[in-house]
Protein backbone atom coordinates (compact mmCIF):
# COMPACT_ATOMS: atom_id res chain seq x y z
CA UNK A 1 0.00 0.00 0.00
CA UNK A 2 1.29 3.41 -0.86
CA UNK A 3 -0.25 6.60 0.71
CA UNK A 4 0.88 9.63 -0.10
CA UNK A 5 1.08 12.55 2.21
CA UNK A 6 1.82 15.31 0.41
CA UNK A 7 -0.42 16.69 -3.11
CA UNK A 8 -1.41 20.40 -3.30
CA UNK A 9 -5.13 21.16 -4.74
CA UNK A 10 -6.75 24.26 -5.35
CA UNK A 11 -10.49 25.01 -5.57
CA UNK A 12 -11.66 25.28 -9.31
CA UNK A 13 -12.20 29.16 -8.44
CA UNK A 14 -8.13 29.56 -8.07
CA UNK A 15 -7.15 26.62 -10.34
CA UNK A 16 -9.38 28.23 -13.48
CA UNK A 17 -7.47 31.38 -12.94
CA UNK A 18 -5.71 32.98 -16.14
CA UNK A 19 -2.34 32.27 -15.17
CA UNK A 20 -2.71 28.59 -15.45
CA UNK A 21 -3.79 28.66 -19.19
CA UNK A 22 -5.98 26.09 -18.50
CA UNK A 23 -3.53 23.60 -17.28
CA UNK A 24 -3.60 24.41 -13.83
CA UNK A 25 -1.20 21.06 -12.18
CA UNK A 26 -3.01 21.73 -8.93
CA UNK A 27 -6.16 20.87 -10.34
CA UNK A 28 -8.06 18.66 -8.78
CA UNK A 29 -8.34 15.78 -11.06
CA UNK A 30 -5.07 16.47 -12.70
CA UNK A 31 -4.07 15.22 -8.77
CA UNK A 32 -6.58 12.24 -9.35
CA UNK A 33 -4.77 11.47 -13.13
CA UNK A 34 -1.61 10.87 -11.36
CA UNK A 35 -2.78 8.88 -8.56
CA UNK A 36 -4.27 6.63 -11.03
CA UNK A 37 -0.90 6.75 -13.19
CA UNK A 38 1.11 6.03 -10.32
CA UNK A 39 -1.23 3.12 -8.40
CA UNK A 40 -0.72 5.13 -5.46
CA UNK A 41 -3.69 3.83 -3.21
CA UNK A 42 -4.69 6.71 -0.98
CA UNK A 43 -3.26 11.26 -1.09
CA UNK A 44 -4.31 13.64 1.27
CA UNK A 45 -4.84 16.46 -0.65
CA UNK A 46 -3.55 20.33 0.87
CA UNK A 47 -2.74 23.85 0.40
CA UNK A 48 -0.35 25.96 2.05
CA UNK A 49 -2.48 29.11 0.51
CA UNK A 50 1.30 31.04 -0.64
CA UNK A 51 0.20 34.97 -0.18
CA UNK A 52 -2.36 34.36 2.27
CA UNK A 53 -0.72 36.13 4.91
CA UNK A 54 -0.11 39.48 2.64
CA UNK A 55 -4.20 39.31 2.64
CA UNK A 56 -6.49 41.28 4.91
CA UNK A 57 -7.72 39.47 7.84
CA UNK A 58 -11.53 39.61 6.90
CA UNK A 59 -9.81 38.24 3.13
CA UNK A 60 -7.41 35.30 4.95
CA UNK A 61 -10.72 33.82 6.62
CA UNK A 62 -13.12 34.44 3.70
CA UNK A 63 -10.11 32.48 1.21
CA UNK A 64 -9.01 29.74 4.10
CA UNK A 65 -13.38 29.06 4.15
CA UNK A 66 -12.95 28.77 0.31
CA UNK A 67 -10.64 25.92 0.75
CA UNK A 68 -11.94 24.13 3.56
CA UNK A 69 -15.63 23.66 1.90
CA UNK A 70 -13.86 22.64 -1.02
CA UNK A 71 -11.79 20.23 0.24
CA UNK A 72 -14.44 18.88 2.26
CA UNK A 73 -16.49 18.42 -0.96
CA UNK A 74 -13.99 16.29 -2.18
CA UNK A 75 -13.05 14.14 0.76
CA UNK A 76 -16.92 13.45 0.56
CA UNK A 77 -16.83 12.49 -2.85
CA UNK A 78 -13.40 10.39 -3.07
CA UNK A 79 -13.39 9.32 0.02
CA UNK A 80 -12.21 5.73 -0.98
CA UNK A 81 -9.19 7.33 -2.54
CA UNK A 82 -8.42 10.54 -0.20
CA UNK A 83 -8.19 12.52 2.57
CA UNK A 84 -8.07 16.16 3.09
CA UNK A 85 -6.65 18.70 5.37
CA UNK A 86 -7.90 22.15 6.67
CA UNK A 87 -5.88 25.57 5.90
CA UNK A 88 -5.20 27.86 8.70
CA UNK A 89 -2.89 30.50 9.93
CA UNK A 90 -1.07 29.96 13.63
CA UNK A 91 -1.45 33.66 14.52
CA UNK A 92 -4.47 33.79 12.58
CA UNK A 93 -6.76 34.59 15.44
CA UNK A 94 -9.96 33.49 16.73
CA UNK A 95 -11.95 33.41 13.73
CA UNK A 96 -9.42 31.15 11.57
CA UNK A 97 -9.57 28.88 14.79
CA UNK A 98 -12.99 28.50 15.04
CA UNK A 99 -12.99 27.91 11.26
CA UNK A 100 -10.57 25.10 11.86
CA UNK A 101 -12.38 23.69 14.42
CA UNK A 102 -16.07 24.18 12.53
CA UNK A 103 -13.94 22.22 9.71
CA UNK A 104 -12.56 19.06 11.73
CA UNK A 105 -15.90 18.97 13.96
CA UNK A 106 -18.01 19.10 11.29
CA UNK A 107 -17.00 18.22 8.05
CA UNK A 108 -14.03 15.71 9.19
CA UNK A 109 -11.10 17.14 7.98
CA UNK A 110 -8.32 15.07 9.09
CA UNK A 111 -5.71 17.44 9.91
CA UNK A 112 -4.34 20.94 9.31
CA UNK A 113 -1.25 22.62 6.95
CA UNK A 114 0.23 25.98 7.97
CA UNK A 115 3.00 27.65 6.20
CA UNK A 116 6.77 27.98 8.00
CA UNK A 117 6.21 31.35 7.90
CA UNK A 118 4.32 34.22 6.92
CA UNK A 119 5.73 38.31 6.56
CA UNK A 120 5.86 39.22 10.40
CA UNK A 121 5.35 35.80 11.83
CA UNK A 122 6.75 32.29 12.68
CA UNK A 123 4.44 29.38 14.29
CA UNK A 124 6.27 29.82 18.04
CA UNK A 125 5.43 33.47 18.45
CA UNK A 126 3.30 33.80 21.55
CA UNK A 127 0.14 34.59 19.92
CA UNK A 128 0.09 31.19 18.01
CA UNK A 129 -0.62 29.26 20.83
CA UNK A 130 -3.83 29.18 20.87
CA UNK A 131 -3.61 27.46 17.49
CA UNK A 132 -1.23 24.66 19.12
CA UNK A 133 -3.93 23.92 22.19
CA UNK A 134 -6.60 23.41 19.68
CA UNK A 135 -4.73 21.08 17.46
CA UNK A 136 -3.62 19.33 20.63
CA UNK A 137 -7.07 18.79 21.82
CA UNK A 138 -8.61 17.99 18.33
CA UNK A 139 -5.51 15.53 17.90
CA UNK A 140 -5.32 16.44 14.49
CA UNK A 141 -1.53 16.30 12.39
CA UNK A 142 -0.12 19.61 11.43
CA UNK A 143 1.78 19.68 7.92
CA UNK A 144 4.26 22.57 7.88
CA UNK A 145 5.03 23.53 4.69
CA UNK A 146 7.28 26.66 3.54
CA UNK A 147 5.94 29.85 1.97
CA UNK A 148 6.97 30.45 -1.76
CA UNK A 149 9.93 32.71 -0.53
CA UNK A 150 11.57 32.66 3.08
CA UNK A 151 14.05 34.48 4.66
CA UNK A 152 16.65 36.42 2.61
CA UNK A 153 14.82 37.15 0.10
CA UNK A 154 17.21 39.18 -1.74
CA UNK A 155 19.54 36.80 -2.63
CA UNK A 156 16.99 33.90 -3.49
CA UNK A 157 15.76 35.57 -6.96
CA UNK A 158 18.04 34.46 -9.34
CA UNK A 159 18.46 31.11 -10.16
CA UNK A 160 15.07 29.45 -8.74
CA UNK A 161 17.24 29.63 -5.09
CA UNK A 162 13.70 30.70 -3.82
CA UNK A 163 12.84 27.54 -4.12
CA UNK A 164 15.36 25.58 -4.01
CA UNK A 165 17.00 26.90 -0.99
CA UNK A 166 15.06 29.60 0.43
CA UNK A 167 12.38 27.56 1.29
CA UNK A 168 13.82 24.72 3.02
CA UNK A 169 15.61 26.98 4.98
CA UNK A 170 13.03 28.80 6.23
CA UNK A 171 11.19 25.71 7.20
CA UNK A 172 14.56 24.79 8.89
CA UNK A 173 13.73 27.71 10.94
CA UNK A 174 10.62 27.25 11.70
CA UNK A 175 10.75 23.46 13.51
CA UNK A 176 14.24 24.75 14.81
CA UNK A 177 12.29 27.82 16.57
CA UNK A 178 9.33 25.53 17.77
CA UNK A 179 11.61 23.19 19.34
CA UNK A 180 14.09 25.67 21.17
CA UNK A 181 10.79 27.69 21.85
CA UNK A 182 9.53 25.03 24.15
CA UNK A 183 6.12 24.01 22.10
CA UNK A 184 6.99 20.25 22.08
CA UNK A 185 7.80 21.34 25.84
CA UNK A 186 4.23 22.63 26.08
CA UNK A 187 2.61 20.37 24.39
CA UNK A 188 4.15 17.05 24.04
CA UNK A 189 1.18 15.20 21.90
CA UNK A 190 1.93 17.53 19.47
CA UNK A 191 1.67 15.48 15.87
CA UNK A 192 3.66 17.95 13.36
CA UNK A 193 4.74 16.76 10.15
CA UNK A 194 7.36 18.81 8.83
CA UNK A 195 7.62 18.91 4.78
CA UNK A 196 10.68 18.14 2.26
CA UNK A 197 12.76 16.91 5.23
CA UNK A 198 11.99 19.58 7.70
CA UNK A 199 14.49 21.45 5.24
CA UNK A 200 17.89 19.64 6.10
CA UNK A 201 17.24 19.78 9.83
CA UNK A 202 19.12 16.37 10.68
CA UNK A 203 22.25 17.74 8.74
CA UNK A 204 22.01 20.48 11.54
CA UNK A 205 20.54 18.88 14.41
CA UNK A 206 23.98 18.30 16.13
CA UNK A 207 24.95 21.98 16.09
CA UNK A 208 21.46 22.36 17.70
CA UNK A 209 22.58 19.91 20.48
CA UNK A 210 26.28 21.35 21.32
CA UNK A 211 24.71 24.84 21.42
CA UNK A 212 22.10 23.34 24.21
CA UNK A 213 24.68 21.50 25.83
CA UNK A 214 27.95 23.45 25.77
CA UNK A 215 26.21 26.27 28.06
CA UNK A 216 29.25 27.69 29.61
CA UNK A 217 32.17 26.44 27.09
CA UNK A 218 30.09 28.26 24.17
CA UNK A 219 29.59 31.37 26.04
CA UNK A 220 31.02 33.55 22.72
CA UNK A 221 28.12 31.76 20.79
CA UNK A 222 25.82 34.12 22.81
CA UNK A 223 23.23 33.69 25.31
CA UNK A 224 20.96 30.65 25.28
CA UNK A 225 18.33 31.90 27.43
CA UNK A 226 15.62 32.24 28.55
CA UNK A 227 15.69 27.95 28.62
CA UNK A 228 12.83 26.80 27.76
CA UNK A 229 13.37 23.28 26.64
CA UNK A 230 14.41 20.33 29.54
CA UNK A 231 16.11 17.97 26.76
CA UNK A 232 18.49 18.57 24.03
CA UNK A 233 16.65 19.88 20.69
CA UNK A 234 17.73 15.90 18.84
CA UNK A 235 15.13 14.41 21.25
CA UNK A 236 12.57 16.40 20.27
CA UNK A 237 13.08 16.61 16.72
CA UNK A 238 12.94 12.67 16.87
CA UNK A 239 8.61 13.25 18.23
CA UNK A 240 8.63 15.03 14.92
CA UNK A 241 7.62 13.36 11.91
CA UNK A 242 9.64 14.05 8.32
CA UNK A 243 7.99 14.13 4.98
CA UNK A 244 10.44 12.10 2.17
CA UNK A 245 10.01 14.69 -0.30
CA UNK A 246 13.76 15.56 -0.95
CA UNK A 247 14.61 13.50 -4.11
CA UNK A 248 17.73 13.06 -3.16
CA UNK A 249 18.66 9.49 -1.46
CA UNK A 250 21.54 10.49 0.54
CA UNK A 251 19.35 12.97 2.10
CA UNK A 252 16.42 11.02 2.85
CA UNK A 253 18.97 8.41 4.64
CA UNK A 254 20.16 11.44 6.55
CA UNK A 255 16.82 12.02 8.04
CA UNK A 256 15.64 8.50 8.19
CA UNK A 257 18.31 7.97 10.87
CA UNK A 258 17.86 10.71 12.44
CA UNK A 259 14.23 10.26 13.50
CA UNK A 260 13.52 6.76 12.48
CA UNK A 261 11.51 5.10 10.09
CA UNK A 262 8.78 5.01 12.72
CA UNK A 263 8.55 8.92 11.65
CA UNK A 264 9.22 9.17 8.03
CA UNK A 265 6.04 9.87 6.37
CA UNK A 266 5.50 9.26 2.45
CA UNK A 267 4.99 12.24 0.08
CA UNK A 268 6.07 13.63 -3.47
CA UNK A 269 4.76 17.37 -3.20
CA UNK A 270 3.50 15.99 -6.86
CA UNK A 271 1.44 17.42 -8.21
CA UNK A 272 2.13 20.18 -8.65
CA UNK A 273 5.12 18.58 -10.54
CA UNK A 274 3.49 14.89 -11.13
CA UNK A 275 5.67 13.87 -13.00
CA UNK A 276 7.90 13.66 -10.00
CA UNK A 277 5.48 11.26 -8.23
CA UNK A 278 7.70 7.78 -9.54
CA UNK A 279 10.32 9.09 -8.77
CA UNK A 280 9.40 9.88 -4.87
CA UNK A 281 7.93 6.30 -5.13
CA UNK A 282 11.32 4.81 -6.31
CA UNK A 283 13.27 6.71 -3.89
CA UNK A 284 11.91 4.21 -0.84
CA UNK A 285 11.75 1.68 -2.97
CA UNK A 286 15.28 1.78 -3.98
CA UNK A 287 16.72 2.67 -0.77
CA UNK A 288 18.51 -0.44 1.57
CA UNK A 289 16.09 -0.91 4.40
CA UNK A 290 14.01 -3.47 5.74
CA UNK A 291 10.61 -3.96 4.01
CA UNK A 292 9.36 -3.45 7.74
CA UNK A 293 10.48 -0.10 7.46
CA UNK A 294 9.37 0.52 3.66
CA UNK A 295 5.93 -0.56 4.71
CA UNK A 296 6.11 2.10 7.63
CA UNK A 297 7.09 5.13 5.78
CA UNK A 298 4.79 4.06 2.72
CA UNK A 299 1.55 3.68 4.68
CA UNK A 300 1.95 2.98 8.39
CA UNK A 301 2.88 5.97 10.10
CA UNK A 302 -0.03 7.77 7.92
CA UNK A 303 -2.50 5.54 8.56
CA UNK A 304 -1.87 6.26 12.29
CA UNK A 305 -2.15 9.78 11.58
CA UNK A 306 -5.20 9.68 10.07
CA UNK A 307 -6.73 7.26 12.12
CA UNK A 308 -7.69 4.80 9.46
CA UNK A 309 -7.01 1.65 11.34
Amino acid sequence: MIIDFHNHVHPPKYADHPRWEGKCPMALERVLAAQDRTGVDHIVISNAIHGLGQREPAEQLAVIREYNQFFAESQDKYSDRLSAFACALPSGGDDVLKELERAVTEDGLKGVMIMSSVPGHYPDDDDALPFFELVTKLDIPVMMHPPSVGFGEERLKDYRLASSIGRPMDLALALSRLIVRGIYEKFPSLKLVCTHLGGGISEMIGRMDYAYELQDEAYFLGEYAPMLITKKPSDYLRMTYLDCVSYHAPAARCAIETVGADHMIFGTDAPPLDVLKERGIALIEDMDLRQEDKDKIFFGNAKKLLKMD
